[in-house]
């Protein structure tokens, strides 16, 4: 029997740091969930005006305060990358490769883009100021304790994003912080409008999203994980966080009737191969409605599992939604 592990190592599994253990989201982001999309459009999508700022305060209650609108930002996680590309603005450097996805600079571009040495865990600080930025952006419970060391030398930006919602509003804040406010109203405008379209015509068809990079599978559930969060707006999807101890087996998926399941292959260095083609090798996965009929989509992991930002979950719209149909 194949199971699913629980949440603590899902947040590493989405920067694509190695483990052999993957884990399933569980913490609460307040958004019911429920097996059946929700019918007719619910999302707003009137978007109220942004305004330009030089404060705001993180996501650990830290006041940040910068002189003048950054121009050299350095991203320590995908979603910096994200927010960035829909505000018209490069990173200085980036720590990922999400840039180099056709609908974002594409790789010609992608590569102009310096990369920090060190991986997502330990990004190197030294690294990191060589490039003299005026603003940092990294995720709080990774990224935190390098401020300390950065302190001083430029401003650090701990974001922590669990629902789109908290995607949309880092957008608005870094749109503020840069003056790119007209920008940051338009690219939450395009997405607010794609989402709500979605939800007028949600499919009844039953999905799944699965990642690893192996038989380790992990299920991304809506609480906590925030392309998830868009899947029972769209279809039906009947999967819970059971919290850090929580797990599916491959006989509870085939009791579920998959009809379209969608599969995240993470590659840490070593690992080659599709998930999917892994999997295939245990005898239940052939029984999988989605696997019988041919329905299973092997997705970009750099936007479905580490994008997280308006733009990502925009393509995971445009991806689902074609596949759902």
């Amino acid at each position: 029997m194949l199971r699913a592990p629980s949440r603590l190592v899902r947040i590493w599994v989405t920067a694509a740091v190695a483990s052999s253990v993957l884990a399933g989201c569980g913490s609460s982001s307040g958004e019911p969930v429920s097996d059946k999309a929700a019918p007719g459009a619910k999302t707003e999508i009137t978007v109220e005006p942004i305004k330009a700022a030089t404060e705001l305060t993180d996501v650990n209650g830290v006041r940040i305060s910068l002189a003048k609108q950054p121009e050299r930002i350095v991203c320590l996680f995908a979603l910096c990358d994200d927010i960035l590309t829909e505000l018209g603005i490069v990173p200085t450097a980036t720590n990922g490769s999400l840039l180099a996805h056709p609908r974002f600079l594409g790789e010609g571009e992608a590569k102009k883009v310096h990369v920090i040495p060190g991986g997502f865990i330990a990004p190197e600080v030294e690294a990191i100021l060589s490039h003299k930025p005026d603003l940092v952006i990294g995720l709080g419970d990774t990224h935190g304790k390098l401020a300390p060391a950065l302190k001083g030398a430029t401003t650090f930006w701990a974001m922590q994003p669990e629902t789109w919602q908290d995607s949309v509003g880092y957008l608005r804040a870094a749109a503020a912080l840069t003056g790119r406010t007209a920008e940051g109203e338009k690219a939450e405008r395009a997405f607010r409008a794609k989402l709500a379209t979605a939800e007028k015509a949600p499919s009844d068809r039953t999905a799944l999203i699965i990642y690893g990079s192996d038989e380790n599978f992990g299920v991304a559930t809506p609480e906590g994980d925030v392309t998830a969060g868009l899947f029972p707006k769209i279809a039906r999807y009947p999967w819970k966080s059971r919290g850090v101890e929580g797990s599916y087996s491959l006989e509870e998926i085939l009791a579920r009737d998959v009809d379209v399941l969608f599969v995240e292959t993470m590659s840490f260095g070593g690992a080659d191969g599709k998930l999917s083609e892994k999997l295939a090798k245990n005898p239940l996965w052939s029984k999988i409605p989605a696997v019988r009929n041919g329905d299973v989509h092997e997705v970009n992991s750099e936007v479905w599992a580490k994008g997280r930002g308006t733009r990502s979950l925009g393509i995971v719209l445009d991806e689902a939604t074609a596949a759902l149909r």
